[in-house]
């Protein structure tokens, strides 16, 4: 058979190197299924020190775009998962699945089927009218072309086994066994000569040495339709191994009421770190005893398809955010900051938020709430008060900032210890617990009444700045000094 083209592009034969393959179509953009089928995928073949490689299916050119092609990339670019080959596009390959078609005919494992749109619309109406399963009859399967009218257009079929079995033994689901009765003659090439996907997937699968296609369950039937022209041309088989599908938490098909969003949605909007998500798709259905958290390096040492169960994972957000928060605390100071600074304001100062990552990244969850608390620092005087803040500077409040900025101005030392011992001695003159100083103090600094410590905020605000802001609302403050 075979061309230059047939030459398998991965460069190796089966059985040498583990080569696996991620083969989203840009229809639309790399959502959490699809981004956990390209890490297991990956983390397989890095694993046996394989090969993994993408193919773009973008055959289906009316819904393909390129805006979901470059957001696929980069979504996979962000998740870490690099290729070893560039990016193969499914459309480029036409004229050699065509190849196959035509070669399948000469072998006698395909023929051609003269039967019309109208024609199979009938029968299908009879197939509904009788309640049977709407199945190609097979019709042209056994009739010689010269039968079909002069000029007239065909589709090329697959001529599947009528008896016996094809049984899969697959590496996560096990034993599946299909009636081959069950599986129709379907077309591999239209009339208009564009490949269909049963078609293109294996010629592509073959071409790039696929030894292993993880995938889906919801495309265990397409295996039983694959097997069929892998057998035919006599190439080697691949490992199936079809993934049980995400669910919501209530046990539901995953949808966007669950998470069922494109990766760049939990980094753009949702402020979730890379390596969070990584992690969190890992643990989508795969397990190693009660580890929760497991690092890269780790995760390519440990992965195998022993380790995939066969019920549905659930997706839950929650915990996605708390193992978000982890790897927060987890993360360089500098990196967060220079994260941070792009959601807080263009000009935001990285090097003071740096400086305060330490404090800031203890209970946040996500970017966002990172930004959040890091907002103070760049607050502009007057600063905009919440409801509660503006509730703690009432007059009461406003007296005891008076106090404090006597007792900030006359403190030469700037450092925490000192502002607090200076603090808690004011609180004891005044009969007062520490918090009920705090809390003003907090209202009056940073315009909430959340935030990092107070002695930390006072000294990444810094002397000039910590005293404007509450001097701005301590009362009579110049007199009580």
């Amino acid at each position: 058979m075979a061309s230059e083209t047939g030459a398998r592009m991965a460069g190796t034969s089966s059985g040498s190197t583990v080569v696996t393959r991620f083969a989203p179509s840009p229809t639309g953009y790399l959502h959490i299924g699809g981004a956990r089928t390209a890490l297991f995928n990956w983390l397989f073949a890095r694993h046996h020190g394989g090969k993994a490689l993408l193919r773009i299916e973008d055959t289906d050119r009316k819904r393909s775009t390129q805006d979901a092609i470059d957001k696929i990339i980069d979504g996979l670019d962000w998740l870490g998962l690099d290729y070893d080959a560039p990016p193969l596009f499914q459309s480029d390959r036409a004229s050699r699945h065509a190849e196959i078609a035509y070669e399948l005919l000469q072998r006698g494992h395909a023929y051609k089927c003269y039967a019309t749109p109208e024609e199979l619309e009938a029968m299908r109406e009879e197939q509904r009218a009788k309640k049977l399963p709407l199945r190609y009859d097979r019709r042209w399967r056994d009739r010689d072309p010269s039968e079909a009218p002069a000029g007239a257009g065909y589709t090329i079929r697959l001529r599947v086994p009528e008896e016996g079995e094809t049984v899969i033994d697959d590496a996560v689901q096990g034993r599946v066994t299909v009636r081959n009765s069950e599986i129709d003659d379907y077309i591999l090439l239209r009339a208009d000569g564009t490949p269909t996907y049963m078609l293109a997937v294996v010629v592509d699968d073959h071409d790039m040495g696929v030894t292993h296609v993880i995938r889906g369950d919801d495309h265990l039937n397409n295996a039983f339709r694959q097997l069929p022209i892998i057998r035919a041309m006599g190439w080697p088989e691949p490992v199936y191994a079809h993934i049980p599908l995400i669910h919501g938490t209530d046990g539901a098909k995953l949808s966007k009421r669950h998470g069922a969003v494109g990766v760049e949605t939990y980094r753009d909007e949702l402020g979730v770190l890379p390596e969070a998500l990584f992690n969190y798709l890992l643990r989508l259905g795969w397990g190693h005893g009660d580890r929760e958290e497991i690092s890269r390096d780790e995760a390519i040492s440990l992965f195998d398809l022993a380790g995939v169960g066969k019920s549905p994972s659930r997706f839950d957000l929650k915990k996605l955010q708390n193992l978000n928060g982890h790897y927060i605390r987890e993360a360089d100071d500098a990196r967060l900051a220079q994260l941070v600074a792009e959601r807080v304001n263009a000009g935001a100062d990285v090097s003071l938020l740096t400086r305060a990552m330490p404090v800031l990244k203890v209970r946040a969850h996500d970017l966002n709430e990172l930004a959040d608390g890091a907002r103070f620092l760049f607050a502009q005087r007057p600063l905009t008060l919440t409801d509660k803040a503006a509730e703690l500077l009432d007059s009461n409040g406003q007296e005891i900032l008076a106090r404090i900025s006597k007792m900030l101005h006359e403190q030469s030392a700037w450092n925490a210890d000192a502002l607090e011992a200076a603090t808690k001695a004011l609180a004891e003159q005044l009969g007062l617990g520490l918090g009920k100083l705090a809390q003003p103090m907090r209202a009056a600094l940073t315009g909430t009444t959340t935030s990092p410590g107070i002695f930390d905020v006072l000294i990444l605000l810094g002397r000039e700045e910590s005293l404007a802001r509450i001097d701005a609302y301590a009362a009579t403050a110049a007199e009580t000094r």
